[in-house]
């Protein structure tokens, strides 16, 4: 059996900005150092994704695209460290969410003994209803 190989987006690949200020608690140095993170990918000139696994990511990631660059912002830590991290890993997560090929539907016909249920449930439901409406239920 072969092991699935590790997938990993080439550092060459991303372009990282540091913003200010970072949400959350660290009061007035949060307002003075930048350590919240600015990552984008430009997807279209990847070579580790299809050109069907692109267009997949394009619709999957569609709130952070921005033209051919898939763009994530991260300033839920104080540290620029875990923040780089966590863009990283979300940029991954939407990368791999994007690369198995969606199954195709195969139609299929409801069985002879559903389609009997269906009918006799039906002629039930039928008769409940002219006996309440006064009708005669043969009718």
């Amino acid at each position: 059996m072969s092991e699935a190989k590790p997938f990993a987006i080439p550092e060459e690949e991303l372009e990282e900005e540091y913003v200010r200020p970072s949400s959350g608690p660290g009061g007035q140095h949060q307002n003075k150092t930048e350590n919240g993170v600015r990552l984008q990918w430009d997807i279209a000139k990847t070579a580790i994704l299809t050109d069907a696994q692109k267009e997949r990511l394009r619709i999957l990631a569609a709130p952070y695209m921005q033209g051919d660059l898939l763009v994530v912002m991260e300033r839920s830590s104080r540290s620029l460290a875990r923040n780089r991290e966590h863009a990283r890993e979300r940029i991954r997560e939407l990368a791999l969410a994007s690369r198995p090929e969606p199954r195709k539907r195969r139609p299929t016909k409801p069985t002879k003994a559903s389609k009997e249920r269906r009918l006799k449930e039906k002629a039930v439901r039928s008769r409940i209803k002219a006996l309440r409406s006064g009708r005669d239920a043969d009718d």
